[in-house]
C-alpha cells in the first residue's frame, strides 16, 4: 500500500513538473509571435523573405493623394493626416510580416514573452532603440504611448486599450500588459501600437495638437517639409537606429518620399502620365487593359507590373446605413441589391474582366461554403437561428442578372419584396403607407481610388427609377466627407474593408454591436448582431486553427446574408504602373501581395549606371 501511494505521488510530481516545464517553455522570450503555431522565420533570420537585404539605398519616389491634409498627427481624431505617415515615420514594438497570416517579429522590442494562455504579454526593448532626435526609446515612453493613444487618440485605438487591465514596467527595458479579456490576439495587437516620445507632449495637448506639432517617432523617415494641401516630403533619417535590425534590412530604401496632393483623380492621372509621379496603382482592369498605351509606356519609361496575392477579397461596395428606415428592413436591402445590375455594370465598366466579390472572405479558405451550413459552422450559428436573416443557415448567394440593361427578372423580384415591406408604386413613385416617397441619398468623396464609383451610381440611379425610387448622388471633398461619414450622415456610401488571413479584433470595429453608434467608427452599416458578436468572440478565444476557420466562415455567413452591402469587384491582383528606375524583389512576393509594406517599403531606385 505504501509503495502504491508513493507511485501515485511520483506520478503527480512528474505531472506537475511537466506542466511547469511546458508553461516555462511557452513563456520564454522569443524573437517573434504568431497567432497560431510558431513564426516561420528562425531567430537568426537575415531579413523578411520578400525584402532584398542588399537593395541599394538612394533616389526619390513621388506618390499622389487626392484631397488635402490639415494635420501631421495620424493618431488623433482631429483633422486629416496623410495616411502614409503612420507606416513610414513611426514604429511599434514589433513589426508584421506580410508573408504569413499574422506573425510579428521584433522591431523596437528585441523579444516578446506571453503567459500560458496569453493572458499577459511582456516586451523587452532593444537597448539601442532611438527616436529620430537621437534620444532613447524608454519603457516610460511605451507606457505613456499606450495610455495616451488609448484614451485620447483616434477611436480605432481605444478598443484595444479598454481590454488592458494593467501596464507596468518589469525591468529597466521591459514592460508587461495584462489583459481583462480572454483573447489570444491581444498579445499581437499590443505589439503593433505606435510608440511616441512622452517628453514632447509635456506642455502640449495631444488630442488638440497643432499642425506644427509633428509627433516624434522612431521610424526610418522624418517629415522634412510640407505645404498645407499641396505636399509633404519625407526624408530617410541617415542616423536611423534600426538599419541593421533583421526586420528592417532591405526596407526603406528611398532617400526621399514625396506625397503630392491633387484636387481630383483626373489631374492625378495626368500628372503620372507626365511622369510627375513615380507610380500609380490602377484598380480598374478595363482601364489597365485599354488606357495604358500612352507614349511613356510604349517607350519603356513607365513599366506595367502585376502583383498577385492570396488574401481574402475583403468587402468593396455600397454600404447601407441601417440606422435609417427603411434600410433597417432586410427585404428593402435585398430589393436594392437585386436592382443593382452587376453583370451589366461589370461588362460596361471593366469589360467583364473583374469577378464579383461573393462574400467578405471570398478567395480564401476562410470563405463561407456554398449551400446549407454544416458541422461546426452550423453548431455555432444554431443558437441564434431566430435572429438570423433568411439564408444564413440555408445558404445565400448574391442575385445574378441576365446581363441585359433591363434586368427584368430581378426588378420583378425586387418589387415583390418592396410590396411585402409595405411599399407600393403610386403614379410612378414608390411610397409607403403614409404616402412618403422613397428617396435615397448616396454620399461619395473625391478620391483617386473611387474614380468609377460615380459611374456605378449613375447607372444604378436609372435602375432604381424603374422601381419608383429616387437616388440623389452627392460628391464632396475629403474633409466634408470624413465629417459626415463620422456622424453617419448618409443613406448609402462607398466602403472598402481589407480583410486578412487572420481576422481578429478589428472585426469588432467593423461590425460589432458596441461600435454601431460610436462617432468616427468603422461600423458604417450600423450593424447589431448577437450572432456576429458571438462569432467574433469565438474567433478570438479558440486555440485551434480548425475552430478559428469555422468561426470565420460562420461570421462570413452572417455578414453576407445580412444584405448590408452591395458588393462589387474583387481586386485579385495588384496593378502598378511605375517608372522603370523602380525595382522590387521578383523572386519572392509577399502572400498579401501589394500594399504599403511592398511599395514603397521594399522597392528601391535602380540608377541607370548600376
Amino acid at each position: 500500500m505504501r509503495s502504491e501511494f508513493f507511485r501515485h505521488a511520483r506520478l503527480c510530481v512528474a505531472g506537475i513538473t511537466l506542466a511547469l516545464m511546458a508553461s516555462t517553455a511557452y513563456a520564454e522570450p522569443a524573437h517573434g509571435i504568431a497567432m497560431y503555431g510558431d513564426p516561420a522565420l528562425p531567430p537568426d533570420f537575415v531579413s523578411l523573405p520578400y525584402a532584398n537585404p542588399d537593395a541599394p539605398k538612394g533616389g526619390e519616389v513621388v506618390t499622389g493623394n487626392v484631397g488635402t491634409f490639415d494635420t501631421l498627427n495620424p493618431f488623433t481624431l482631429k483633422g486629416e493626416a496623410p495616411w502614409q505617415l503612420r507606416f513610414l515615420t513611426h514604429e511599434s514594438l514589433m513589426g508584421r510580416s506580410y508573408d504569413e497570416p499574422f506573425t510579428l517579429y521584433g522591431l523596437l522590442a528585441e523579444s516578446v514573452e506571453t503567459g500560458p494562455n496569453r493572458e499577459w504579454v511582456e516586451f523587452t526593448l532593444r537597448e539601442d532603440a532611438r527616436f529620430s532626435d537621437g534620444t532613447p526609446v524608454t519603457v516610460e515612453d511605451v507606457i505613456w504611448s499606450y495610455k495616451t493613444i488609448g484614451e485620447e487618440g483616434h477611436p480605432r485605438y481605444r478598443s484595444f486599450w479598454s481590454q488592458v487591465g494593467e501596464i507596468e514596467a518589469t525591468g529597466p527595458r521591459s514592460v508587461r500588459l495584462t489583459f481583462t479579456t480572454e483573447d489570444r490576439e491581444l498579445a499581437l495587437l499590443a505589439g503593433l501600437r505606435p510608440i511616441l516620445k512622452k517628453s514632447q507632449w509635456d506642455d502640449l495637448d495631444f488630442a488638440a495638437a497643432r499642425l506644427e506639432d509633428v509627433p516624434i517617432g522612431s521610424g526610418p523617415y522624418i517629415v522634412d517639409s510640407y505645404e498645407i494641401g499641396r505636399h509633404v516630403t519625407l526624408r530617410r533619417n541617415p542616423d536611423y537606429w534600426g538599419a541593421d535590425v533583421p526586420f528592417r534590412r532591405g526596407t526603406s530604401n528611398f532617400d526621399e518620399i514625396r506625397i503630392e496632393y491633387y484636387g481630383d483623380n483626373t489631374v492625378l492621372q495626368e500628372a503620372f502620365k507626365a511622369q510627375a509621379l513615380s507610380y500609380l496603382r490602377e484598380f480598374n482592369a478595363e482601364r489597365w487593359a485599354t488606357q495604358y498605351d500612352f507614349p511613356a509606356v510604349e517607350s519603356g519609361e513607365i513599366v506595367l507590373t502585376e502583383i498577385p496575392h492570396n488574401k481574402p477579397s475583403g468587402i468593396t461596395g455600397f454600404v447601407f446605413n441601417t440606422r435609417r428606415p427603411p434600410l433597417d428592413d432586410w427585404r428593402v436591402r435585398e430589393a436594392l441589391i437585386l436592382a443593382f445590375n452587376f453583370e451589366y455594370v461589370n461588362d460596361t465598366l471593366t469589360g467583364g474582366r473583374q469577378p464579383r466579390i461573393t462574400s467578405y472572405f471570398s478567395n480564401s479558405e476562410l470563405a463561407m461554403q456554398q449551400g446549407p451550413a454544416e458541422g461546426r459552422v452550423r453548431e455555432l450559428l444554431e443558437p441564434f437561428a431566430d435572429t438570423l436573416p433568411p439564408g444564413t443557415l440555408e445558404g445565400y448567394t448574391l442575385p445574378e442578372s441576365d446581363g441585359t440593361k433591363r434586368n427584368r427578372g430581378n426588378i420583378r423580384k425586387a418589387m415583390k419584396l418592396l410590396n411585402d415591406a409595405g411599399w407600393t408604386v403610386d403614379q410612378g413613385v414608390l411610397k409607403n403607407a403614409e404616402g412618403r416617397p422613397l428617396v435615397l441619398r448616396v454620399l461619395l468623396r473625391q478620391d483617386a481610388l473611387l474614380s468609377q464609383v460615380q459611374t456605378y451610381m449613375e447607372i444604378y440611379k436609372q435602375a432604381l427609377e424603374r422601381l419608383g425610387i429616387g437616388l440623389q448622388i452627392e460628391t464632396i471633398d475629403n474633409a466634408q466627407y470624413l465629417a459626415r461619414e463620422g456622424t453617419y450622415d448618409f443613406d448609402i456610401t462607398f466602403m472598402r474593408r481589407d480583410l486578412s488571413l487572420s481576422p481578429g479584433n478589428e472585426q469588432r470595429l467593423y461590425w460589432g454591436s458596441d461600435t454601431a453608434d460610436q462617432e468616427g467608427g468603422r461600423n458604417l452599416m450600423g450593424m447589431r448582431s448577437e450572432a456576429a458578436d458571438a462569432m467574433i468572440d469565438e474567433m478570438l478565444s479558440t486555440r485551434s486553427r480548425e475552430g478559428f476557420v469555422a468561426a470565420v466562415r460562420a461570421l462570413d455567413r452572417v455578414l453576407i446574408s445580412g444584405r448590408y452591402v452591395i458588393p462589387v469587384h474583387q481586386y485579385s491582383v495588384g496593378r502598378i504602373a511605375h517608372l522603370k528606375e523602380l525595382s522590387y524583389p521578383q523572386d519572392h512576393l509577399p502572400v498579401y501581395g501589394d500594399g504599403i509594406w511592398f511599395l514603397p517599403e521594399v522597392w528601391w531606385y535602380e540608377a541607370e549606371d548600376r
